[in-house]
């Protein structure tokens, strides 16, 4: 999505910042990993292939994605900001017919960031965005059924589950926007700051 090409949401212990194609090469060494790609659905891509899929993730109108930074390291002048990645975090509209329904998706890919709150974090600063920027009235996660970790967390933020698919191995939980999850959201992510990345 072209809509959050200059927008920087700055956190607690997060950073939020657009994929771009200086993020590509990292990325790709995440997705190697059978891991990840079995905890992510995701098929091995080529270097190429996964810079194809960054520009068309940026241009596509149904797929808002940030990259995860670790906020502390981010801070510090001497370091790249490649090297502060932790994950990303999704928005997909899966439905032409609904642009309110919105599907998320939060990775953290480096493994000593898990169990320390980015996961919940970050999923917190995409719905608030999803919520005022993208109109969403509801959330779906799809999550594998052995990813136990992450079905924790999501009904830790009050998703409730709907559907087990055993063929696809996986369960999705939802999430209504009423007034008191968007009360909430605005007090948990009071803190959050949205900055014009350019200019950081």
């Amino acid at each position: 999505m072209k809509i959050n090409e200059n927008t920087l949401l700055e956190g607690h212990r997060a950073v939020l910042v657009p994929y771009n194609k200086e993020h590509v090469p990292r990325y790709h060494e995440w997705m190697k990993s059978p891991e990840l790609q079995q905890l992510t659905a995701s098929e091995p891509l080529s270097l190429q292939q996964e810079y194809d899929m960054q520009k068309s993730w940026r241009e596509d109108n149904d797929k808002c994605t940030f990259i995860i930074l670790d906020k502390q390291r981010w801070a510090e002048p001497s370091v790249e900001e490649e090297q502060c990645m932790v994950g990303d975090v999704n928005i997909f509209l899966t439905d032409p017919t609904d642009p309110s329904l919105a599907e998320l998706e939060v990775m953290i890919a480096e493994s000593s960031y898990r169990g320390r709150g980015f996961g919940k974090e970050v999923t917190r600063m995409m719905m608030c965005y999803g919520i005022t920027k993208l109109g969403v009235k509801k959330f779906q996660a799809k999550i594998g059924l052995d990813n136990q970790v992450s079905i924790s967390m999501f009904k830790k933020l009050q998703f409730q589950e709907v559907s087990v698919c055993n063929v696809f191995k996986e369960v999705t939980l939802e999430l209504a926007v009423d007034e008191s999850v968007r009360t909430k959201l605005q007090e948990d992510v009071a803190d959050m700051k949205e900055r014009d990345y350019k200019q950081t």
